[in-house]
């Protein structure tokens, strides 16, 4: 028999809404659980109940397990015992937390994307609370966030909290590894309501049509028909110059992100406030979205403190044609969405676009005019869409 001890979690007291756990193997005896939790009086034995319940369903019938907790929630509890069993033996069962019903929602290919809040896999205590800080996209990150060494602790509690944590209307996503490793990643959350894969360093739409057959397969072997969206991320020259290819490999994909960190490190270059080293790749993203019929979806700012800068940032952003950004900090959101909100001369003139238009439909008429100046179809539609978008931020006139 091997007494290797395993262990998974986080075993820093300091931490909160984790833990850490160990599982030893025995030749014979019971099941035997050692708790130390900072909620013992309140929940310890409903802690103890849920990991022995674990336990029985692997059919483990010989093992000390320990917990040594810090406030944890149950689908947190539940990944680290199953990871740690996992690496005591071989099994394909999966113990699945409570799908809420709460998170059965889809998302529609055009909503709007502002803003999407990255998170570490395998951080629980900043997954949360993280719905109510209202950014539109939620990524629950497998890949640069989580150490090698984590993954497969990273994709047990990704797929709980898929399940068991409510995101209260956010669009959750999920960014798995740089494939092929991240094919792996995609039998851990496609059939646990995930709205959009990120699909990291693409560069080609063969990429793509692999993530598309992994999703298939998974479609076939549990029977889900909601809608996965997909948003490849371009980090690197030959990305950039495969943007178009890329943006039209399918019709899941809804939207297609720049990471400018790699893309820098990939042509040798340091990453500026000012982007001029970044421009080109930029509007080659923009243009091909536009030319797909996709959002196109800026990079980071990881100047967290630089509240001016971001603004900035997003406004010239913006001005390029980008439809959103990534934020790693709750404190950027706001900022991001009222710099990506139409502002009111904007508002005023697509109000005046559609009125005219409307009138002129009403009318027969093939020609729109405002004053002077002849209004065709594309900037109709760039009317509405700024009145869409006026309408869901309640920015229109009263009147």
């Amino acid at each position: 028999m091997n007494h290797q001890i395993f262990t998974a979690g986080d075993n820093n007291p300091e931490s909160r809404s984790d833990c850490f756990v160990s599982l030893q193997l025995k030749e014979s005896g019971n099941i035997s659980t050692e708790l130390n939790s900072i909620v013992d009086v309140m929940y310890g034995k409903s802690i103890k109940t849920l990991a022995r319940t674990i336990l029985e369903f692997f059919e483990i019938k010989h093992a000390h397990l320990k917990i040594e907790d810090t406030g944890a929630l149950d689908f947190v509890l539940a990944a680290r015992i199953e990871t740690v069993v996992k690496m005591a033996i071989q099994t394909d069962k999966e113990f699945l937390t409570e799908l809420i019903s709460e998170n059965k929602y889809s998302t529609k290919k055009d909503r709007f994307r502002f803003s999407r809040l990255y998170l570490p896999g395998n951080s629980p205590k900043m997954m949360l609370n993280a719905g109510l800080h209202k950014a539109y996209g939620i990524i629950l990150d497998l890949e640069d966030s989580v150490a090698p060494s984590k993954k497969h602790e990273a994709r047990l509690i990704v797929r709980n909290a898929l399940r068991s944590l409510n995101f209260y209307g956010a669009e959750r996503m999920v960014r798995i590894n740089q494939l092929p490793g991240g094919l792996e990643d995609i039998k851990y959350i496609a059939s646990h309501y995930v709205n959009l894969i990120l699909i990291p360093k693409c560069e080609s739409a063969e990429q793509i049509h692999s993530v598309e057959a992994e999703i298939q397969k998974e479609r076939e072997k549990h029977g889900f028909n909601y809608p996965i969206h997909l948003m490849p991320i371009i980090e690197s020259a030959l990305g950039v110059e495969k943007s178009y290819e890329i943006a039209c490999a399918s019709e899941n994909v809804v939207a297609m992100a720049i990471g400018l960190e790699d893309y820098t490190a990939d042509i040798g270059v340091q990453r500026t406030k000012e982007a001029k080293e970044s421009f080109y790749a930029g509007t080659r993203i923009v243009n091909a979205c536009k030319a797909a019929g996709i959002q196109p979806i800026d990079s980071v700012f990881s100047d967290v403190a630089d509240e001016e800068g971001l603004r900035n940032t997003v406004l010239k952003s913006k001005a390029l044609g980008f439809e959103g950004i990534g934020c790693i900090h709750p404190r950027q959101i706001t900022p991001i969405h009222e710099s990506f909100a139409p502002v009111k001369a904007e508002i005023e003139k697509s109000v005046q676009i559609i009125k005219a238009f409307n009138e002129a439909a009403e009318k027969g008429l093939g020609v729109i005019a405002i004053g002077s100046k002849m209004i065709d179809l594309p900037v109709v539609k760039r009317a509405q869409k700024i009145f869409d978008l006026a309408l869901e931020l309640n920015l229109l006139p009263k009147n």
